[in-house]
């Protein structure tokens, strides 16, 4: 085997093992309600359980996201995938609220050791030449697993015994194949230092990202506060309101906007990175329209086309902006920037699910989840107006 069959193969290798640690983070997704029913917990519960998952990931961003350039990338996934096997545990043993706190807790703490290690690590696994597959690799691994995840729990769940333990075991199995994987592949950090010198990364805006990074960050923080939702409370709303409890369709659902955000960072390269961030603003906005519309009349085929419109926005959106602010920022300060954009993103996931949850007592599911979508829909509005009217600049 040449050097670069050998390479695409550690390369996509590398992917497998990236997918399935994400796939961990969403696997419990179609099993809250069976948690509600278990531990007699409100839906503002459950936006708290899932919002510690975005703590935790902002958290691990910013005091150790540099951490595999210093020790290397496989001790960093390891721990990574440890602390995915450790999460699942907690899910195997929950006899009450705690463990699914703690549950979340370490989930979102290895997806933040994943998420700029693994990316890296994929890229660096390529052959020569090969970034752009790479990337796209590293993206289809990333959306790719968060959408398997709760397309595997909901199916087992629905389909095979011990609904809220079978998940976990099928997953656990899966973290200790990919930990055997990891082994085998090579090292891609040459000079490697002591963990001792890992410091934390301060978030950076300089002075000639900002009138680029204020939509892009909207943007992004829009894109993932719709997914924040979706994730949270779309099982509730299908059992609720359209009487749909059937575990494997919640989860295919959730799955589709994964999918259709993949879909959407691939589309990038046709449409263009200048034309990307409009466009997926306006993707975002349909989803939310439809969203509203599902809420308002109880249609599945609003939740499955919002899904499908508001993942590929999501995806044109979120990589769009991720290019803009990369080229915008000075080359020995990118790395600090891009770290903020991705704390914006998280921050909504989780500022605005719990919103959804508070307002869910006093308002219901449909009145939270309007509230919400005015708000987002306002905010993304804001940012296409001054796309429209003043395109920041890009470079391919």
């Amino acid at each position: 085997m040449d050097g670069g069959h050998r390479g695409w193969r550690a390369c996509v290798l590398g992917g497998a093992v990236f997918a399935v640690c994400m796939a961990g983070t969403t696997l419990p997704t179609p099993l809250y309600p069976l948690y509600q029913d278990k531990f007699g917990f409100s839906e503002l519960t459950v936006t708290v359980v899932y919002a510690l998952y975005a703590f935790a990931v902002i958290g691990v961003l910013l005091l150790v996201g540099n951490a595999s350039d210093v020790v290397g990338r496989r001790p960093v996934l390891l721990c990574g995938l440890g602390l995915a096997a450790a999460s699942a545990v907690c899910f195997l043993c929950a006899t009450g609220l705690g463990w699914l706190y703690a549950g979340r807790l370490l989930s979102g703490l290895s997806a933040g050791l994943f998420t700029g290690a693994a990316t890296a690590y994929v890229m660096e696994l390529a052959p020569e030449g090969g970034t752009a597959r790479a990337t796209f690799v590293a993206t289809a691994a990333n959306m790719g697993g968060l959408g398997c995840g709760p397309l595997l729990s909901g199916v087992l769940a629905q389909y095979a015994p011990w609904p809220l333990y079978l998940p976990f075991v099928t997953h656990l199995a899966l973290v200790a194949g990919s930990a055997a994987v990891l082994l085998g592949l090579a090292e891609t950090v040459r000079e490697r230092r002591p963990l001792r010198t890992v410091r934390p990364q301060r978030p950076a805006l300089p002075p000639q990202v900002r009138a680029v990074f204020g939509p892009a960050a909207t943007a992004a923080f829009v894109g993932f506060a719709l997914f924040g939702v979706f994730t949270s409370v779309s099982p509730e709303f299908l059992a609720e309101s359209l009487g749909v409890t059937d575990h494997a369709v919640s989860g295919l659902i959730v799955a589709l906007a994964f999918f259709a955000s993949t879909a959407g960072q691939l589309a990038v390269g046709r449409v263009g990175v200048r034309r990307s961030l409009p466009l997926g603003c306006a993707g975002l906005l349909a989803g939310l329209a439809l969203l509203a519309g599902a809420l308002r009349w109880d249609l599945m085929a609003l939740v499955v086309l919002s899904a499908l419109i508001g993942g590929i926005g999501q995806g044109l959106a979120f990589r769009g902006a991720l290019s803009e602010v990369a080229e915008a920022s000075p080359e020995h300060q990118r790395a600090a920037v891009i770290s903020t954009l991705f704390v914006v993103a998280y921050a909504g996931i989780s500022v605005p699910v719990i919103g959804v949850g508070l307002l869910t007592g006093p308002l219901g599911l449909e009145g939270a989840g309007l509230v919400f979508i005015a708000c987002m829909a306002v905010l993304v509005s804001t940012a296409a107006a001054y796309l429209l009217r003043r395109p920041a600049p890009a470079r391919t």
